[in-house]
């Protein structure tokens, strides 16, 4: 089959690999439709490179259609069309049944001391091949195949393996009073999201972007927005009496903007030999701290830092004289899609679209183009907000 793989920092390309096949009697295999280059994808493609191996298929974000079933599969048969959330989960295990899917105590990756495998996330969370292919097996399939309509479009649905779970979980994360005002650092897909999500719910938000036309994305739906500039902590206290947002999502993570320092570790550690660079990476790896740092001084005392951008870092400097003295909460951590879905569904399928899902796709093309497209995303050229790929 086709399927996108990685073969270098900034480079990656459609190839020939083998296709996937049953492995155990609890897996599918699924013909893929739909497939989406997520903003954590740009992360391998930059700075990951270390805990990939030439060869390995990206993809995280996947749905389409069940082709073969294993023979201890209970719910799902051929034909059936399914999303993909993309953690791989057993649903059964202490942590599943606490709603912690990303912790699934089954499929951990032990030898790294990380959570829950993931789909084509390095060997850190498994090295799974992803879904950035024509075909992709999933393993449990009855907890890790959500069955869904045949009438809607796919960018109904497609979001549900990982952006709208994730900001539906920024959102929840944030514990905004009734009136509350939420800031949101990026508007990528998932600060899109959360910010509309917000909106839903009858929050004000105020955002910082540095890209225009993601501003303007975002003013669409009611979201007041603002250019990242040196003084972005003291507009976010102007707008709302002098105190700060309730909660600020950091919806950038590790690559965010204005960190040359640790842009230039960053850098170099990438020119290491993997097997040096992995050593730094978990030992004194440090991320890009300029959006978390900026949420730290932005939000209000007494308010909530919620993280749903990726870091990765494991000597990141952390202000907690400042952060005691505010009396700070911080909740972070990968998204418990399993956890969501049942709650988001009746926004999917909502035929007014509340959350703009189909409006959120700025860019479709086939799978072959995926390296044309992972370069437009990084740079943030042509409007580019979110790409979906058909194989």
């Amino acid at each position: 089959m086709r399927a996108l793989t990685w073969q270098a920092k900034r480079s990656v390309s459609v190839e020939e690999v083998p296709d996937p096949v049953i492995e155990q009697p609890t897996d599918v295999v699924i013909r893929i439709t739909s497939t989406a280059i997520c903003g954590s994808d740009l992360h391998l493609y930059e700075l990951l490179g270390p805990f990939l191996s030439r060869g390995d298929v990206l993809g995280h974000e996947s749905m389409g259609i069940v082709e073969e079933v294993g023979a201890a599969v209970r719910t799902l048969t051929a034909g059936d069309r399914v999303v993909i959330p993309f953690v791989i989960a057993c649903g059964e295990c202490f942590m599943c049944r606490r709603g912690l899917s990303t912790q699934c105590e089954t499929t951990q990756v032990r030898a790294h001391g990380s959570g829950a495998s993931l789909y084509g996330y390095t060997e850190l969370y498994g090295s799974v091949p992803g879904g950035q292919a024509e075909r992709l097996r999933v393993p449990l399939a009855d907890a890790n195949a959500r069955k869904v309509g045949h009438d809607l479009p796919d960018a109904r649905y497609l979001f549900l393996s990982d952006i709208l779970p994730t900001a539906w979980q920024g959102v929840i994360y944030a514990g905004l009073p009734d009136d509350g005002v939420l800031g949101v650092l990026g508007l990528g897909p998932v600060g899109q999201l959360a910010g509309r999500i917000a909106r839903h719910l009858g929050h004000r938000v105020l955002a910082v972007e540095p890209v225009p036309e993601r501003r303007l994305m975002a003013e669409r739906y009611g979201i007041e927005t603002m250019d990242l500039t040196a003084d972005a902590a003291e507009q976010l206290r102007a707008g709302t009496e002098g105190r700060g947002p309730d909660a600020i999502i950091d919806a950038v993570g590790m690559e965010a903007h204005g960190a040359p320092a640790a842009g230039l570790g960053q850098a170099i550690v990438g020119m290491l030999p993997d097997p040096v660079a992995n050593v730094v990476m978990n030992t004194t790896g440090i991320d890009r701290l300029s959006a978390m740092h900026l949420a730290f001084d932005a939000v209000r005392r007494g308010g909530t830092v919620s993280l749903s951008g990726v870091y990765a870092g494991e000597s990141d400097p952390t202000p907690f004289k400042s952060l005691f003295d505010k009396q700070v909460a911080i909740r972070m951590g990968q998204c418990n899609v399993h956890r969501w879905i049942d709650e988001l569904m009746p926004l999917v399928e909502d035929p007014a679209d509340p959350l703009g899902l189909e409006d959120l796709v700025t860019h479709r093309a086939p799978l072959e183009r995926a390296p044309e497209m992972y370069e437009l995303f990084q740079k943030k050229e042509r409007g580019c907000v979110k790409v979906v790929l058909s194989p």
